[in-house]
């Protein structure tokens, strides 16, 4: 490639010169196949037997074709595209091409195996399948500064600085690139359920094409804008997220979106437990559970065992944080004294002590508060300042529909729960429980009180799960014992949210977030799936402890910790603040 020095020769031995044409002729021939019939018949998820109408699989191999074309020509130094690759690296290039040929790919096998052989394939799947592939080898055949098959897909040591852009100019990036986050996922959580096929094509473009811009050093620098214009950035992700409603109007989409909004934000109150002090907690499902039902008996349902009794809903919802609150000190004051295994078992009895107890209060096994397994149902929508979030609204040309209504709602609160976050990690007591995580010891010879501290960490926790909690009840009408579990086909449960934290990033507020999305949405659109979730789950997580330990989005400092230095593109001196959280912990 241009600019690259002390280079090895390609995988595939091909003059460079013709290997960088290969690249972009393999990627124009993808772009074109996808104008064309992919097969006769439309049956096949998305119909693709129009021509000059791309469509499903089709539109995704389009964009993957776009990429690896954009990167082939940065091969040639093209002036105007040197930000795609600031390193002259050759892993984006592979991993690019590599995402066109993972789709083509696919959605041909796909159609000869759904459809019931070969001859079910038009010209245009045939063209995809040889112009992908040539696009690949071409790719392997440029020079890596390795000689084995992981240079060809790592990020190069070094990438150089960005150029300066004045501060719009940084805004406007920041304002792109959640645009385009936006868009993905707003297409993906509108794939229909029953096209698994579409969505795994997507998720192969997502992946690759990811990795591809991360290989580039391009999520790195999107970073560094972001640290610098953090106020901007967290505005915008969350004016993005309030769009959603009104650029998706299906009512079953805005629903998952409220789902994965509270599973978030209780991932969020675990992450303080976990990500910050380093406690296992196995049972935090059941904070959840109680701010649920504490929510429950004062919404004026007439299952309640306080039917009549209904709060405002400032008020359901101190009601649940408090009761979160008093269970957590309560369950925290005689066990967070243990350490380790030890905890998480006494965590994990709380979990089940609290759904069996719920189970049988029903009147007979036990005293009459929580109708035992049938739940408190008809639990009645809120209504705020005299607007019923259970009714559509209209705004403009747009129908803003019930669920939607209690997305906007769950927004808010989240973005409460990540403000609480921030300013409680960036705090005296944020520092202490760093220092507990990394060493109690150390810390308690610094000064630290890590019993107190660490029963802060596990009372604020359940409190914002209990927060969480109080809108949960009113958007799915009912409460009942089942989902409170440690483990189950039906999230959220314990090792869903401990999942989330741990695949996200633990000790960051987006990567819980992101777990959280990505945990919810797969099973709901891989719907083969669902009765393999754990299944999933559980490869999910050894492959993240094999390949990336620090979770999809890493805290800076547990980068350096599952890592050799020499391997990020972090000084050795470059510490961040929290190294010294028991210094300034306990001075």
């Amino acid at each position: 490639m241009a600019k690259t020095d002390n280079t090895t020769r390609g995988l595939i031995p091909l003059p460079q010169t013709a290997a960088r044409g290969l690249i972009a002729l393999g990627a124009i021939g993808t772009i074109a196949s996808t104008f064309m019939s992919w097969t006769w018949t439309s049956d096949f998820p998305g119909d693709l037997t129009y021509y000059g109408s791309p469509a499903g699989l089709q539109v995704l191999a389009l964009v993957a074709g776009a990429l690896t074309l954009l990167y082939a020509l940065t091969c040639w130094d093209i002036r105007g595209l040197r930000w795609l690759n600031p390193a002259y690296a050759t892993a984006p290039v592979v991993l690019a091409a590599g995402s066109a040929f993972a789709v083509s790919w696919f959605t041909a096998i796909a159609i000869a195996v759904d459809l019931n052989g070969l001859a079910n394939l038009d010209p245009g799947a045939y063209i995809a399948a040889v112009a992908s592939l040539a696009a690949l080898l071409g790719a392997l055949a440029l020079p890596s500064p390795g000689d084995t098959a992981k240079d060809w897909i790592s990020k190069p040591a070094h990438i150089p600085p960005a150029g300066t852009l004045p501060a719009w100019g940084e805004r406007l990036v920041i304002t792109i690139g959640t645009a385009l986050g936006l868009l993905v996922f707003t297409y993906g959580i509108g794939v229909d359920n029953e096209a698994s096929e579409t969505f795994l094509g997507f998720l192969l473009l997502v992946i690759l094409g990811a990795w591809a811009l991360f290989a580039a050093g391009l999520f790195e620098r999107f970073s560094q804008l972001n640290a610098r214009h953090k106020g901007f950035a967290t505005s915008l992700a969350f004016l993005a997220a309030a769009l959603f409603p009104f650029v998706e109007q299906n009512e079953h989409n805005a629903n998952l979106g409220v789902n994965i909004l509270v599973v978030a934000t209780v991932a969020l109150g675990l992450n303080i437990v976990v990500g910050l002090t380093g406690l296992l907690d196995l049972g935090y499902v059941a904070f959840l559970g109680v701010g649920t039902y504490a929510s429950a008996l004062v919404s004026g349902s007439e299952f309640s065992r306080f039917a009549g009794v209904q709060f405002p809903f400032w008020a359901a919802m101190l009601t649940g944080m408090g009761a979160s609150l008093v269970f957590g000190v309560l369950i925290g004051a005689p066990t967070l004294r243990l350490r380790g295994d030890y905890l998480a078992i006494v965590t994990l009895g709380f979990g089940e002590i609290f759904r069996i107890a719920v189970n049988n209060m029903d009147g007979s096994s036990g005293p009459n508060l929580t109708n035992g397994p049938n739940g408190i149902t008809m639990i009645p929508d809120l209504n705020l300042f005299g607007f019923n979030l259970g009714t559509p609204h209209d705004i403009g040309s747009l129908t803003v529909g019930r669920f939607a209504n209690y997305l906007l709602l769950m927004l808010v609160i989240t973005g409460i729960v990540v403000v609480v976050f921030n300013r409680a990690a960036d705090s005296r007591i944020g520092r202490s429980w760093i220092a507990i995580r990394e060493d109690e010891t150390a810390a308690t010879a610094m000064g630290i009180n890590g019993f107190r501290v660490k029963l802060i960490a596990f009372a604020l926790g359940a409190s914002l799960a209990g927060l969480a909690g109080t809108v949960s009840a009113h958007v799915g009408y009912s409460v009942t014992p089942a989902p409170y579990q440690f483990a189950g086909s039906v999230p959220p449960n314990s090792a869903f949210l401990l999942a989330a934290v741990v695949l996200g990033g633990m000790g960051t507020v987006s990567g819980p977030i992101l777990g959280a999305s990505l945990l919810y949405l797969l099973p709901e659109k891989l719907t083969f799936l669902k009765n393999y979730q754990l299944l999933a789950f559980g490869i999910a997580l050894i492959l993240l402890m094999r390949f990336r330990p620090e979770g999809i989005i890493a805290n800076r400092r547990q980068q350096l910790e599952f890592h050799e230095t020499g391997q990020l593109d972090i000084p050795e001196q470059g510490l961040p603040d929290s190294t010294v959280g028991v210094t300034k912990a306990g001075a």
